[in-house]
């Protein structure tokens, strides 16, 4: 049965960053246990997904705070380009945030879609 809701094109700078904030942690726990990265790679990563306005600035305090909950484990590695990278990835209660988080993102996504995709009176003229 096809969706109801209409698809949205991916613009870069066209998110709204409310709605992403309330994200970003879980995407970060999603990244980083799909495969352990450094910050400027987490960020390459969100910008591959289309999510290019998310900046550097936004993502590293979000990976510092993960770490100060227990939710990421950091290690340092040295790196022939530069100073060493800080590898970043879940510990056992980041992964358990993570399928948490999960479970309550579907069930909003599902709620929200489901009052969204039902149509609208149009808005009637002269009020």
């Amino acid at each position: 049965m096809p969706s109801s809701i209409p698809t949205v094109r991916r613009v870069p700078g066209d998110h709204d960053p409310q709605l992403l904030k309330g994200v970003l942690s879980l995407l970060l726990l999603h990244l980083l246990a799909e495969r352990e990265s450094y910050g400027y790679e987490v960020v390459q990563r969100l910008h591959d997904l289309g999510l290019a306005d998310i900046a550097p600035g936004t993502v590293y305090p979000a990976l510092s705070r993960l770490e100060r909950e227990k939710r990421l484990t950091a290690r340092l590695v040295a790196s022939e380009e530069g100073p060493a990278r800080k590898y970043y990835r879940p510990t056992p209660a980041g992964h358990e945030a993570l399928a948490a988080g999960t479970a309550q993102w579907s069930a909003l996504v599902e709620l929200v879609s489901g009052q969204l995709s039902r149509p609208v009176p149009p808005p009637s003229k002269g009020r």
